[in-house]
């Protein structure tokens, strides 16, 4: 029997975490995140982890594997995502592979680009330009040299942003070039579930998640990060936001409603990114899991036949 990887993907809030659930439990196997926040143990409310009940219920990996000051790039993610599957294709038929992440997801199907070295005084220039003035003149020079990375990119990471405008400055060639866009070979057997719905809908489950947060006790959790802000960790959308409220650049309830702003606009970039994989299976929501699991088992009848 042939071994599959079922990857899961699509917007925030869309209900990916419970899909990949009961795939697991149907399949009797893990499940590995690709959510390039769940990575952090410290990050827990605002990065909508699983509850200790959905982690008890079935194996995940790559969730809670670091510290938020530690340093772990995709390149790490790789190299342990890859040896976690290698391992459980000893004994499973089905993994599944879910998160949001659409890099990280691509980095297991189909490999990493490679992209070329950077002097260091370049990436220096940019991280002391971004400590001094912070992103905007970033944001200027990315999209007047690189407008499709511009367009594609989390234009509120700055990490991404200096790494698309380091090798864009350094090899005098767009970041986006060294991007391969046609559609390569997965290094496994996949089946790509996407999950997603209208507009309306996904902006309503994104609010009531972020007001969910909130209620959780998000702003205790943040209250308790404070010494970590200046990480790139904490660079991201449900804590900056609460940092500005908690140093008096803003009130909660502005705060609360960038959180929103900012997840909408995200899930926007996410759906923007997966959109360019013609090889996702589109589905209306987790709900539909009947037709999901007959997706599974024809592409796997037709694989063994």
């Amino acid at each position: 029997m042939s071994k599959f990887l079922i990857t899961i993907v699509g917007p925030t809030a869309i209900g990916k975490t419970s899909l990949a659930i009961k795939l697991a439990k149907n399949y009797k196997t893990e499940v590995i995140s690709a959510d390039s926040r769940q990575f952090y143990r410290e990050l827990n409310i605002g990065t909508a982890k699983p509850s200790k009940d959905e982690l008890s219920s079935v194996q995940h990996h790559l969730i809670n594997n670091i510290s938020v000051t530690d340093k772990y790039d995709i390149s790490q993610f790789e190299s342990d995502a890859k040896k976690i599957i290698e391992n459980l294709f000893k004994t499973k038929d089905y993994i599944i592979l879910v998160g949001g992440s659409g890099l990280y997801i691509d980095t297991i199907l189909y490999g990493i680009d490679k992209i070329p070295d950077v002097e260091d005084s370049i990436r220096k220039k940019l991280n002391e330009e971004f400590q001094n003035n912070g992103l905007k003149n970033l944001l200027i020079q990315l999209k007047k040299i690189d407008p499709v990375t511009y367009k594609n990119i989390d234009l509120s990471n700055h990490r991404r942003i200096i790494r698309a405008l380091e090798v864009s400055i350094s090899s005098k060639k767009p970041y986006s070039s060294f991007l391969t866009n046609s559609v390569k070979a997965s290094n496994y057997n996949e089946i790509i579930i996407g999950l997603n719905c209208d507009r309306d809908k996904l902006h309503s489950l994104i609010n009531k998640r972020v007001d969910k947060m909130i209620k959780c006790g998000l702003i205790e959790e943040v209250k308790k990060l404070e010494k970590f802000k200046n990480l790139n960790a904490l660079n991201t959308i449900g804590y900056k936001e609460i940092f500005d409220y908690l140093n008096n650049m803003s009130s909660l309830e502005e705060s609360i409603e960038k959180i929103k702003t900012n997840s909408r606009r995200y899930a926007k970039r996410q759906l923007t990114y997966f959109n360019s994989n013609k090889k996702i299976n589109w589905f209306e929501n987790q709900y539909e899991i009947k037709n999901i699991i007959k997706l599974i088992e024809s592409r796997n009848e037709l694989l063994n036949n």
